[in-house]
């Protein structure tokens, strides 16, 4: 089998399991580019709106009312010339430049990905590897408040950020949330960071090595 090596990283995780953090140390020590809040800011440019509104869409299903005013507004734009003005930062505008942008840092390679649906952008690539972070729900709070969450929130967007991602998953990919046949492996991160770090980057040199995955021992020699 010829050999492929793994030029590209996707760390999908639950809200509060440490993923942003881990994936910015993977990234640091394979020397990668890290496509996180690298990717919330080129779509804010792209898209010619405030940082702050890509991050209340992103991974997340226009709620209802916002749907009806865009098919409203969108109406009363048809059939007028100046219906190519009409920009509106939607879930959809936000994935297709989200997919964009996955595709282009992944031509380039030597990129780590933190979720927005890079899993599923890439997941025909044969030199992508993808994982899973998840964590108990409890150590998922600690972490929230050690980063500056306020307690009378943090419970809140434990239980509700992972549902809207789920939901993400659903309508524009029409799969359960976390779709574990797609990922190469999942982490539990109360084992510890570096644990979930020597982890990945061990199951990535095993992935590089052609004799590992062909079954066939790594040396002939006697």
């Amino acid at each position: 089998m010829d050999r492929i090596v793994i030029k590209v990283l996707t760390v999908e995780r639950e809200y509060g399991c440490g993923g942003g953090d881990i994936a910015r140390q993977l990234a640091d020590r394979l020397r990668w580019t890290l496509w996180d809040q690298r990717l919330t800011s080129e779509i804010a440019r792209l898209s010619s709106c405030e940082r702050a509104a890509v991050e209340e869409r992103e991974e997340r299903v226009d709620p209802l009312y916002y749907r009806l005013f865009k098919s409203i507004l969108r109406g009363s734009f048809e059939g007028s010339l100046n219906v190519h003005r009409l920009e509106l930062l939607d879930a959809d505008t936000i994935l297709r430049l989200t997919e964009r942008l996955v595709r282009e840092a992944a031509s380039a390679g030597q990129c780590v990905i933190v979720g927005r649906g890079s899993q599923h952008f890439l997941r025909d690539r044969a030199d992508t590897l993808r994982v899973f972070l998840y964590g108990p729900r409890q150590d998922k709070i600690r972490r929230l408040l050690a980063s500056g969450v306020s307690e009378s929130r943090v419970e809140q967007l434990v239980d509700t950020v992972d549902t809207d991602r789920a939901a993400f998953v659903k309508k524009y990919f029409n799969l359960e949330w976390p779709n574990r046949p797609i990922y190469h492996a999942m982490f539990n991160t109360a084992v510890g960071d570096e644990i979930v770090i020597a982890g990945v980057l061990s199951l990535k040199h095993s992935l590089d090595e052609p004799s590992v995955r062909d079954g066939a021992p790594a040396s002939t020699s006697r």
